[in-house]
């Protein structure tokens, strides 16, 4: 264990006692033991498992690691997990047994975006707080009809000024766009559009694809027919791979960029050959491996993908988006307080809405004007090297 973590778990559980202490000493109330539960909606069959999956072992791991770390006050964290089938109308079915279930604190729900889209409402009509993973915007805005939802995750507009100034750095000046053709995909066609608009580059063709699609090679040779310097991906990382193999199955010589939702696991597997030098605009954490350790929040991190890599044998990069969620739901749950055995949903989602840390993400900030907390900060610029995703430079 590093020198930071240990010195954090022992702060921690030195607070804890002397809380524990004080309220014995003083005659304080009994110590609230009973359990914080975080509810989980996720896609752990269908088209999205993939991902619904990585995002249940983040959870888990989470879970366990504030559990033994002392730092709950004598409480532990106690999931629910519902798999929604990648279908939104399974998941608003989930969103409804969980809000009726008065020991769920929140909810966390996975990367699919039509589930999290559906459920704006039910989740606001039973006041429950929820963090969706999932990307596109729509979940978070308008944030005056949506005050019980919250998201964790890359944005789209920044996503796209990431790329774009990576596109300009390496003077590319016509790209080919191949995007997903749901909410997020269609929003990053969008804003990827306004970006290459302001940086003079030439888009003079775009394909879309169905998320269920698990054929791309049509949409990829017809982009590679307009000659352009690059292709942008901004699709899952199932499609995304595709796509790079179409890529190079029509001999296409430019560069690919990758959107944040393309991103996956660390290694990159059969579609190493293809996705070689490919770039990707995603979280450091990603590739913390690479990265000295030099702040607490590095540091944790560091320790988080070590811990990751040794319970699962490889890492998935969203994974740090789920166990962002747990800690957010927990730190509202213990500051919002109330009667011993009570949940105060109205408390954790005023708490939620001006959380602010150094997650395992990246910076994460809320306002009751953003309820989208990932700073564009947390962004970074990486490269597929040697069949796995390395720091860039």
């Amino acid at each position: 264990m590093s020198p930071i973590r240990s010195a954090t778990i022992a702060a921690l559980a030195s607070a804890v006692v002397a809380t524990t202490l004080t309220g014995c000493q003083f005659g304080g109330a009994e110590q609230d033991t009973s359990p914080i539960v975080i509810a989980a909606d996720l896609e752990l069959s269908g088209a999205a498992a993939p991902l619904g999956r990585a995002y249940q072992r983040a959870l888990e791991l989470k879970r366990d690691q504030l559990n033994s770390s002392g730092a709950l006050n004598g409480r532990k964290i106690k999931l629910d997990v519902k798999d929604n089938r990648s279908d939104a109308a399974e998941s608003l079915r989930n969103i409804a047994d969980f809000s009726s279930d008065s020991r769920v604190s929140a909810i966390v729900m996975g990367g699919c975006n039509e589930c999290a889209v559906g459920a704006v409402g039910s989740i606001n009509e039973k006041r429950i707080p929820t963090i969706a993973l999932a990307a596109s915007g729509a979940i978070a805005n308008p944030v005056a009809e949506r005050r019980y939802v919250f998201k964790l995750g890359p944005n789209a507009a920044d996503s796209a000024a990431a790329l774009t100034t990576e596109l300009r750095r390496r003077n590319i000046r016509k790209v080919g766009l191949l995007h997903s053709d749901d909410d997020y995909g269609r929003e990053g066609a969008a804003a990827l559009r306004r970006e290459l608009d302001k940086a003079s580059i030439k888009l003079p063709r775009e394909e879309s694809v169905k998320t269920t699609d698990t054929e791309v090679g049509q949409q990829v040779r017809r982009l590679a027919l307009s000659k352009p310097d690059a292709l942008v991906v901004w699709t899952p990382p199932e499609q995304a791979a595709l796509a790079a193999t179409a890529a190079q199955q029509a001999t296409f010589r430019g560069s690919l960029f990758f959107d944040a939702g393309a991103a996956g696991d660390l290694f990159l597997g059969s579609a190493a050959r293809a996705t070689e030098r490919a770039t990707l605009i995603f979280t450091q954490t990603m590739v913390i491996d690479d990265v000295i350790a030099t702040t607490p929040a590095k540091a944790a991190r560091r320790q988080w993908f070590q811990d990751y890599t040794a319970r699962f044998g490889g890492y998935n990069g969203s994974s740090s988006f789920a166990a962002d969620a747990v800690q957010l739901i927990a730190d509202a749950e213990l500051r919002a307080g109330g009667a011993e055995g009570k949940v105060n949903r109205v408390g954790i989602r005023d708490v939620l809405e001006t959380s602010q840390m150094d997650g395992l993400s990246g910076p994460i900030r809320m306002t009751p004007d953003n309820h989208s907390g990932l700073m564009p900060q947390a962004l970074t610029t990486l490269v597929a090297r040697n069949g796995r995703w390395r720091l860039a430079g």
